[in-house]
């Protein structure tokens, strides 16, 4: 489904309710499914955590068909479940999932668990799903990782760790990237009574066989929050949207939205019912802005083009993950955004983009089965009319965000 956005102009006042963190919300699960007294109010209504729950709640019913569980774009869901299934005694599964998926490397983790003792093979090509898995009883505690791989490799092997025999102690080797979503994992840990420390570079859970029952109310979606940021950036002066529901002291490391978006005019408020509101509060941006997005990689396109939109240049760094994602980001943004007018080059790690004054009409977006491509984008139709390709990819994290846009005074035709 293409959709064109026409220029128009944001209700001076709005309310979005966004739905739970999809990063939050996949990790839960998984600890619900070892622990099934946790409790969850305000799960992510995403694609990946439909897929997530999906899997865990019917694995049963899954092995019996073919011993296939298919996880279609969603990485996370891969990374997790392997670690899972691996732990499982006496199940077998194949997980696979889109032929981007199938592109999308596992070895690493796949390795780590086989040091484990895990038993998982390939069904194609090495280093990649498919991957079968005979879940077995995992004794052995100590294992090593490349402290800058991707944050989910580490964060599957702790999720795991607290119903392992005798934990887990994971040496991180090297610099670490991505901290406040291993962080994360680690608070959530905490959170329903399991013991952890992460101290030069060593990550330590203590086995834990059963908790107490507790509830736990996920925080919404910041990556989500990121595209409004973007809307209010490129608004009028005095364009307000109320988001519900955050929390000051979040556990994502996408939060860091608030200061970023500083530097373009737009002020947060947090208020006592867990909402805040968002607002352009003036003009002040800078000629170029640099920042480094190791620890926040997946709001680097909406912050480039909020760059674009404002005719500001930046500097974006920290991005080395982006080139394994649903598509290469970095590539993906250079090409639409050079359609759009822009001067851009990238490189393994990094975006430049200069400052410029010039946005063509009428373009089409294409967002290569990247739901970040889609809603990155959108925001521009405050500048310009743009026609966004294939746009029901946006399921894949936040399936309400076309709605949600109307809503707030988008003008949204189906072509």
């Amino acid at each position: 489904m293409n959709l064109l956005l026409q220029s128009t102009i944001v209700n001076q006042q709005s309310s979005i309710k966004i739905s739970g963190s999809k990063s939050e919300t996949n990790r839960l699960l998984l600890l619900q499914a070892l622990y099934p007294n946790i409790t969850l109010e305000n799960i992510s209504n995403s694609d990946d955590s439909d897929v997530m729950l999906k899997a865990l709640n019917n694995h049963q019913l899954s092995i019996i068909n073919h011993q296939l569980i298919d996880v279609h774009h969603a990485g996370t869901t891969m990374r997790f479940l392997t670690a899972y299934f691996a732990m499982q005694e006496s199940k077998e599964v194949v997980l696979t999932g889109s032929s981007r998926m199938k592109e999308r490397p596992i070895k690493i983790l796949v390795e780590a668990l086989q040091q484990l003792g895990a038993t998982i093979s390939y069904e194609e090509k090495e280093g990649f799903p498919p991957i079968k898995i005979a879940g077995k009883k995992i004794t052995q505690n100590k294992v090593s990782l490349p402290a800058n791989v991707s944050s989910q490799y580490i964060s599957a092997l702790l999720l795991i760790a607290p119903k392992l025999e005798n934990g887990l102690e994971l040496t991180l080797v090297g610099e670490i990237t991505s901290i406040p979503y291993i962080k994360m994992t680690l608070a959530l840990l905490d959170e329903i009574g399991i013991e952890t420390s992460f101290e030069n570079n060593i990550v330590k859970v203590k086995p834990k066989l059963s908790i107490i029952n507790c509830q736990l109310s996920i925080e919404s979606d910041w990556s989500s929050a990121s595209y409004f940021y973007s809307i209010v950036a490129l608004s009028e002066i005095g364009t307000q949207i109320t988001l519900s529901s955050y929390k000051q002291n979040s556990l994502q490391g996408d939060s860091v939205l608030e200061e970023i978006y500083k530097n373009f005019g737009v002020k947060t408020l947090y208020k006592n019912d867990n909402s805040i509101t968002i607002s352009k509060a003036n003009d002040f941006r800078l000629s170029t802005f640099d920042f480094q997005l190791n620890d926040s990689p997946d709001i680097a396109q909406t912050i480039a083009v909020t760059c674009f939109g404002l005719g500001t240049g930046c500097y974006l760094t920290g991005l080395h993950t982006l080139k394994i994602k649903e598509t290469d980001r970095l590539e993906a943004l250079k090409i639409e955004l050079t359609k759009l007018g822009a001067k851009i080059s990238v490189t393994n790690d990094s975006l430049t983009l200069d400052q410029s004054s010039e946005i063509k009409e009428n373009i089409n977006i294409k967002t290569y089965q990247d739901h970040r491509m889609a809603m990155a984008f959108a925001p521009l139709a405050l500048k310009t009319s743009i026609l966004i390709e294939n746009s029901e990819v946006v399921s894949k994290s936040y399936p309400a965000f076309w709605n949600d846009l109307q809503s707030i005074g988008f003008q949204i035709n189906e072509i």
